[in-house]
């Protein structure tokens, strides 16, 4: 087998490192006045190569032609902020929006509850003393 396919693969991978270092995980804090907040991030790497030689119709020829290919892909997704102020620390979630419609109702149940208890409290005739 050629060196083409573990060339294209080595490649690959020294480019994703190239685009992604601790700073994707762990953003740049951002001071705003006495609080500072740090990005957290959630990275997922892919990548995938493939090819073959081919066989040669040229019987004086010591190599066979090779064909191949080789990609990858990064997505980087926020997943919390850390909130630092006077010295300590909370950390905040980036809630996940729904995929469903199902999520999407279970989302809307406490704020239409809130919503029916406070109708249900402006229609009860309150006893005055």
């Amino acid at each position: 087998m050629s060196q083409s396919l573990p060339n294209m693969l080595e490649n690959t991978i020294a480019k994703i490192r190239e685009m992604i270092d601790v700073n994707s995980v762990v953003g740049q804090p951002i001071t705003a006045g006495d609080v500072t907040i740090i990005p957290i991030s959630k990275v997922s790497v892919g990548f995938a190569g493939g090819g073959s030689d081919f066989v040669s119709k040229n019987a004086n020829k010591q190599e066979n032609p090779f064909g191949g290919g080789a990609g990858g892909g990064v997505k980087v997704t926020p997943i919390a902020f850390l909130v630092i102020k006077d010295g300590s620390v909370r950390m905040l979630p980036v809630a996940a929006p729904a995929n469903t419609t199902a999520d999407r109702v279970v989302e809307m149940v406490p704020d239409v509850l809130d919503k029916v208890a406070a109708f249900l409290d402006s229609r009860t005739p309150k006893n005055e003393e």
